[in-house]
């Protein structure tokens, strides 16, 4: 049994749908990719699937069973809008939070003091939110979705406001609740997170799904349009424009990064270079999900 199953959902606010007919499932121990450009149709689901909105038709079960306040429980949501008290200390807010979820004071304080360490951040107990950076207000807020332990964690730009160092460490921890069982909804605008962490995704495009399942599956079905090549001691390779298919042709680290507009082109390419000496690299490049997000809805990510 998937632990969230999301069955034709449809919303309409007035006369505009902003969702309409979505479906997937999230097993456990999945992080499931949610896309889209603003106004797609996301927050709207995301929204439905906390319970905050309910579908005007369709369905949604958690763990097969439909949404209750016994399911709310089992929910965690982190919001892309930062959502704590400013001038309330840390502890009192999450202590707080998780207390409205069930968890016992000392449990809540015992996982609070964990999650601070696991961030590198214990000495942030008694400071007012207000004094943090958005960086680690960021990650304070996750913890307040995670506080209570869900079995359902929805995450809407985790890694908004982050330096590269934290954003690696808030990806350790979402990697390691996925690896405890943890079914993840991942929204975000960067490919990159996604390309990492999900294995299956949803594109959402004007309320609509155009693209859905696994990131493998779904990138076979795209052509591969670029070629990485390079010569021993980073020689320079002539005429390559003068092959027929060639789209455009950049240097890059060395070699050259080819984009190709048919599928002969590539072994034309490596049969030209082999003529001008060594090739220590010759790569046709599967496309990225940028690129198939670009050519799925002819808009780039805001």
């Amino acid at each position: 049994m998937s632990t969230l199953q999301v069955d034709r959902i449809v919303k309409q606010f007035g006369d505009k749908t902003a969702v309409n007919g979505v479906s997937f499932t999230a097993e456990a121990g999945e992080i499931y990719g949610l896309l889209g450009a603003n106004g797609a149709g996301k927050t709207t689901t995301m929204r439905m699937v906390l319970g905050i909105i309910m579908p005007d038709s369709g369905s949604i079960l958690y763990h097969g069973k439909p949404y209750s306040r016994e399911q709310l429980r089992d929910l965690g949501y982190l919001p892309e809008e930062r959502g704590l008290y400013p001038k309330i200390k840390v502890c009192d807010q999450i202590l707080y939070l998780a207390k409205l979820r069930g968890v016992p004071a000392k449990e809540a304080d015992r996982r609070l003091r964990m999650w601070l360490e696991k961030f590198n951040v214990p000495e942030y107990y008694d400071k007012k939110v207000e004094e943090l950076s958005k960086g680690n207000q960021q990650k304070i807020q996750f913890i307040a979705a995670v506080i209570h332990d869900p079995s359902i964690l929805v995450l809407d730009e985790a890694f908004s406001g982050l330096d590269p160092v934290n954003v690696e460490l808030l990806k350790a921890a979402v990697k390691e609740l996925r690896d405890a069982g943890k079914t993840i909804l991942f929204s975000t605008h960067r490919m990159e997170h996604v390309e990492e962490l999900c294995r299956n995704i949803l594109i959402l495009h004007r309320s609509n799904v155009v693209l859905q399942g696994s990131i493998r599956d779904i990138k076979k079905r795209f052509p591969r349009e670029r070629v990485i090549v390079r010569l021993e001691d980073d020689r320079a390779i002539e005429g390559l424009e003068t092959i027929p298919g060639i789209r455009n042709v950049a240097r890059l680290d060395g070699g050259y990064e080819i984009r190709i507009d048919r599928d002969d082109a590539a072994q034309a390419i490596l049969d030209h270079a082999r003529k001008q000496g060594d090739v220590v690299r010759f790569e046709l490049m599967e496309p990225t999900l940028h690129e198939i997000f670009i050519r799925s809805v002819g808009e780039e990510l805001a």
